[in-house]
């Protein structure tokens, strides 16, 4: 058995029962798939927001523990949308590990992603697989935040620790490469 998963289940243990979950996205079929996503690995989601000003109302009172965001929704995206989480810079939810969405990627979203502060860029539509390999990456990223700038939120520099196992290989403009993410933007 070779894939985006294996690694996920051949060594890791993950328990995301107890886990505080916001999701965010103007698509209801897209909030909806995305949520049951997560409860297949047994996340429940707490709060499923249709908008960013929605989720910001519900961030003032609560602590969330991940956070998954489309990136293109009307009036403020969801780039923005982690701005002003990260710009929070001594509250709890500053910190929260953020999974960004998106239908269409290109290079300019996911610097865009990195840039806002966002852990992971997933383009959708994404396997339940790929997703939980994203929220396993987070949760054990060990990346400290920093300061730069007007810039907060994790360290966008990542260590090479080479190709990945399931040998997906990614075209980068010039020549084939082997990647470290096979499927998705990495937008750190």
């Amino acid at each position: 058995m070779s894939g985006v998963g294996e690694a996920l289940r051949s060594s890791a243990v993950v328990n995301l029962s107890k886990a505080v979950v916001m999701v965010v996205d103007d698509e209801p079929f897209s909030l909806a798939l995305t949520v049951q996503s997560l409860s297949g690995f047994g996340a429940q989601t707490k709060f499923a927001c249709a908008n960013a000003a929605e989720a910001l109302n519900i961030l003032k009172d609560e602590i969330v523990d991940l956070m998954v965001i489309d990136c293109e929704m009307p009036e403020v995206d969801g780039y923005d949308l982690v701005k002003q989480l990260r710009s929070a810079k001594n509250e709890p939810n500053s910190y929260v590990p953020v999974i960004m969405t998106a239908g269409h990627v290109k290079k300019s979203k996911v610097h865009k992603a990195r840039d806002c502060g966002a852990n992971f860029l997933v383009t959708k539509p994404f396997s339940p697989a790929t997703l939980l390999e994203r929220i396993v990456w987070a949760a054990r990223d060990s990346r400290p935040f920093l300061q730069a700038g007007d810039y907060f939120g994790p360290d966008r520099r990542f260590r090479d620790d080479g190709p990945p196992s399931s040998g997906e290989r990614r075209w980068n403009g010039s020549s084939a490469t082997t990647s470290a993410e096979p499927t998705t933007g990495n937008p750190s």
